[in-house]
């Protein structure tokens, strides 16, 4: 049993841990180390809080029930309706971030000899084939990918600490601490699982708890290691001139340090990276294509369903990638800020409030209403931030 809580933890892990951890130091980097960590544990708290509260409300269910189900039970048709839109756009959100990141990093691979976008169009046309040929190819070649992200993680780690200068760390600059809470949160986003997670360990909910919880912990000390080292190569200055070039922060250690090794582990920590979440990503927009459309047209062949699944999932962020090549962490932030926010911050605390009051389950997520209302409002606060900044208002400071 402990093995299948283990399996748990890493599950959720390696759901987290992708593309995104390449924006992070960047994003937090601007506020500086020791600030950020302030964001960091309250973006872990309030994530692996919602994620319980999420554990809850699949508790008043007899039978395995997904996420939208779950909405639909509590927040009625129109909750379902909005949150299948903000999946979508979550879903979309992500691979345009994913596509551009990866445009970025084959251009410089050939020393930039070809443009972003022509790099972007070959890495999607390259590895989009694995997601028509279905989940069974895609798991095999992820297991392959994740071995090797984690090896350049371990190797980027360890080699790169003897680069690391302390007085970078110390840097500190607390104003601009909120520029970090949208990648954050969309960081821990594993919510989604939460119902796949429930059924692998048979409905036990300790269990469950001890998987999220032990999942979100080994996420959070692996996004520190990376901060400490990533934050401790780079300087403040090179940092910020990274966010304007829309620059992650792999290849910006690899632009600073100039050292072949670090160079070479760098590329194949962002390759990795880039990869396993393009196709994780990918496969389940396909899937969330063909669950939300297979019952509304005729049957067709396999091929062709795949084909047209495929085609719907790749080729709308394609094409905004491709047209803007520069928005890898606008499109990160809409997708933390604005979707992921909702569906697994907001939403959790309106569907406990409501469902507590007609429904009596064996678990309760401790606190209460003021703890409800903590996250509700914490919530908005990061939905308030998101919509400023993207409408080009100056009530926070950013760079």
């Amino acid at each position: 049993m402990k093995s299948k809580v283990f399996g748990g933890m890493l599950l959720l892990t390696g759901s987290c841990i992708g593309a995104g951890m390449l924006g992070l130091p960047i994003l937090t980097g601007m506020a500086g180390f020791f600030p950020t960590m302030v964001m960091f544990f309250l973006a872990w708290f309030f994530m692996t809080t919602t994620a319980l509260l999420l554990v809850e409300v699949n508790c008043w269910f007899k039978k395995p029930v997904n996420l939208l189900s779950m909405i639909e039970h509590s927040l009625g048709k129109f909750g379902r309706y909005m949150a299948w839109a903000l999946y979508l756009f979550l879903f979309y959100a992500l691979l345009v971030a994913y596509m551009v990141l990866s445009g970025n990093h084959f251009a410089k691979a050939v020393n930039g000899v070809i443009p972003d976008w022509v790099g972007t169009l070959f890495f999607v046309v390259l590895f989009g084939w694995l997601i028509y040929l279905g989940t069974r190819p895609v798991d095999l070649v992820n297991r392959v990918l994740m071995f090797g992200k984690i090896a350049a993680f371990i190797g980027l780690t360890f080699l790169g600490l003897q680069y690391i200068q302390v007085s970078d760390l110390t840097y500190s600059e607390p104003s601009m601490v909120f520029i970090a809470l949208p990648i954050l949160i969309i960081s821990f986003g594993f919510h989604n699982m939460i119902p796949s997670l429930s059924a692998y360990l048979d409905g036990d909910v300790k269990r469950i708890k001890q998987a999220i919880i032990g999942g979100s912990l080994l996420t959070l000390v692996i996004y520190l290691i990376w901060e400490v080292v990533a934050l401790g190569i780079l300087p403040p200055k090179t940092v910020f001139a990274a966010f304007q070039q829309d620059i992650d922060a792999a290849q910006a250690i690899q632009d600073f340090l100039h050292r072949p090794v670090i160079g070479s582990l760098s590329g194949a920590l962002a390759f990795f990276a880039i990869l396993t979440s393009f196709l994780a990503q990918s496969l389940g927009l396909s899937h969330f294509w063909r669950d939300g459309l297979s019952g509304r047209k005729k049957p067709q062949s396999e091929k062709i369903e795949n084909f047209w699944y495929c085609g719907l999932t790749l080729i709308p962020p394609l094409g905004f990638a491709i047209l803007y090549s520069n928005i890898f962490f606008a499109a990160i932030n809409f997708a933390g800020g604005i979707c992921a926010v909702i569906l697994f911050g907001l939403f959790p605390a309106l569907m406990v409030w409501k469902g507590r009051k007609k429904t009596k389950a064996g678990y309760q997520v401790w606190g209460g209403k003021p703890l409800l209302i903590f996250v509700a409002a914490f919530a908005c606060f990061i939905l308030f931030y998101q919509m400023s900044q993207m409408m080009g208002l100056k009530l926070f400071p950013s760079s």
